[in-house]
């Protein structure tokens, strides 16, 4: 089992903090007093989703949907399992995804697509506290991103060890 004295802090709770809100002032000057619908991606982003939600100012949904790539590895396996991906209407709607990574792509892609398959928003645009371009596997990037990151093994704030360290303040690594 890995333990807190197995990790290396990364981002601490100041930084993370700090680029949530600069990504709520970019966001709101680029929706104005739009309605927009964020839409969560389950488990990993509540964390980042609550706290950037906080400097939103439009009228704003919140939907949850939950997908998952990694299963209790180190390394996304590439296959997208849709969990639970009910949503309302979204047609005509301003959409924002909302995720705690992108690094593979596959997740991001599959979640865009389907979207575009399914409903014909106003817009579509998609957020990642961290961007981890060099585990790009496909073609896409977040249209708005906190941190670009190295390629390391990244626990806290949401994001997981076989279900563990979701609950960390701060986002670290492990040293191996």
């Amino acid at each position: 089992m890995i333990t807190e004295n197995d990790l290396k802090v990364l981002y601490d709770r100041e930084a993370i903090q700090s680029v949530i809100k600069k990504l709520g002032e970019v966001l709101n000057s680029s929706y104005g007093d739009d309605e927009l619908y964020i839409i969560c991606v389950l488990k990993g982003a509540v964390m980042f989703m609550t706290d950037l939600a906080k400097h939103l100012k439009m009228p704003l949904r919140m939907e949850f949907i939950r997908l998952s790539s990694y299963g209790s590895g180190f390394t996304s396996g590439g296959k997208v399992n849709a969990v639970d991906i009910s949503l309302p209407d979204l047609n005509d709607k301003n959409v924002l995804i909302v995720e705690d990574i992108i690094d593979t792509g596959h997740t991001a892609k599959f979640l865009m697509d389907f979207i575009r398959h399914n409903f014909k928003t106003k817009s579509l645009k998609f957020c990642s506290l961290l961007d981890k371009k060099v585990k790009r596997e496909v073609e896409i990037d977040p249209d708005y991103y906190g941190f670009e990151t190295e390629d390391k093994f990244l626990v806290g704030y949401g994001l997981d060890y076989d279900g563990y360290y979701r609950n960390l303040p701060y986002i670290g690594y492990i040293i191996t």
